[in-house]
């Protein structure tokens, strides 16, 4: 499919743009641009679709208003984004705001996206907001991420959202339109590449002059094709284009719908099957459920796993870890992603969903393990 189709039909867009995009050379905000992503994002939420912003800019906004040269020290870029995603959030709230569209910001590191629990509470922090019509803001929280715990540059942190938020469309927007054979600033011979239906160690070897760092941001064709990587393999299409696609003020999204030129990257899968796969065969199981007939022909129907049809909890696991599902007979049906720890687990087994309240002292979650983190045989075997 081409760019206007994944556009089009996407149910979950992320769109990561560039400190270069964002930075004015005068130190303040480029809000014209600004306004006409908001743009955007407005047409986009009117036809139904939801949208996560994903926006370089904290560092070059704050390097600019405490004086400091480039390069910087990690304490520095620590304080020049402290400064700097205040102005940057501003920013991003009054285009949106102007075009009556709610903003949230969400700050993650490295570490919620690979600490379980974290990811899965983030997650949901994505899933409410969005169910609720807001457009969540994302950005590296680069004021306590150590060298060690950095994503380093938020082209991966895009990707990485995307397959938090299940995305179906990942936009790279940037100073270049996608990706060539070499830097077409540099060699007259480059050759645009329209569509990469897989990322082949050849075309990976394209990002090592494609596109030049510049003096603002962090990345350049190398983290895009990082990035694309995660977010296929996540079921979700990747497009990289030009960010200013006109005078400035063009909506590049609409620009992109209205034939722009860029870069295609083919999805594997859908975000659904690429999430099913990764539960059914890249985690190991922390422990097991134990479930009546009632319940199992309720799974077989794509319902929830509610804590009604659990007879019972076996493990030692942690909320969102990896649990097997089975029947009395010891059937192995699948498994699931927990939404609580074993000993919240034992209690409950049993219980209606209203009684979550009297049992734990707290309103939990109605399911022991959803639907949409839960891959059965016959899902996860196909």
């Amino acid at each position: 499919m081409d760019a206007v189709t994944h556009l089009k039909n996407a149910r979950r867009i992320v769109v990561k743009v560039g400190s270069a995009l964002v930075a004015g050379d005068d130190g303040a905000p480029a809000a014209a641009w600004m306004s006409a992503l908001a743009a955007d994002a407005a047409r986009l939420r009117r036809r139904g679709q939801d949208v996560i912003l994903v926006s370089s800019g904290a560092v070059a906004l704050g390097r600019r208003a405490l004086n400091l040269a480039p390069p910087l020290k990690l304490e520095e870029k620590q304080a020049a984004a402290a400064v700097g995603q205040l102005a940057l959030t501003k920013a991003w709230e009054t285009a949106l705001d102007a075009k009556n569209l709610k903003l949230a910001q969400l700050l993650l590191t490295l570490d919620d996206t690979e600490n379980r629990r974290r990811y899965l509470n983030a997650r949901a922090t994505l899933e409410t907001l969005l169910s609720l019509g807001v457009v969540p803001l994302v950005n590296e929280n680069d004021t306590v991420a150590t060298a060690e715990i950095r994503y380093g540059d938020n082209d991966r942190l895009a990707a990485h959202a995307a397959q938090m938020a299940g995305a179906d469309c990942l936009v790279l927007l940037s100073d270049i339109d996608g990706l060539y054979t070499a830097d077409p600033r540099k060699d007259a011979a480059a050759t645009f590449i329209p569509h990469v239906a897989t990322i082949t160690p050849e075309i990976a070897a394209m990002a090592g002059g494609a596109n030049s760092k510049t003096a603002i941001g962090s990345g350049g064709m190398e983290t895009k094709l990082i990035a694309a990587e995660i977010a296929v393999a996540a079921g979700a299409a990747v497009i990289i284009a030009k960010g200013l696609p006109g005078d400035g003020t063009t909506s590049p999204l609409a620009a992109l719908e209205e034939g722009a030129r860029c870069t295609v990257f083919a999805p594997s899968g859908t975000p659904a099957a690429a999430k099913k796969r990764w539960i059914a065969g890249r985690l190991k199981p922390a422990g097991a459920v134990v479930i009546d007939a009632g319940a199992a022909g309720a799974l077989a129907r794509g319902k929830s796993l509610l804590p009604a049809g659990v007879i019972a909890v076996e493990g030692a696991f942690s909320k969102g870890d990896a649990v097997e599902i089975l029947t009395a007979e010891r059937v192995r049906l699948g498994r699931g992603l927990i939404a609580y720890d074993a000993a919240d687990a034992t209690a409950l087994a049993g219980k209606r969903s209203g009684e979550i309240k009297s049992v734990l002292g707290y309103d939990g979650r109605s399911a022991l393990i959803h639907r949409d983190n839960m891959a059965l045989n016959d899902v996860s075997e196909k």
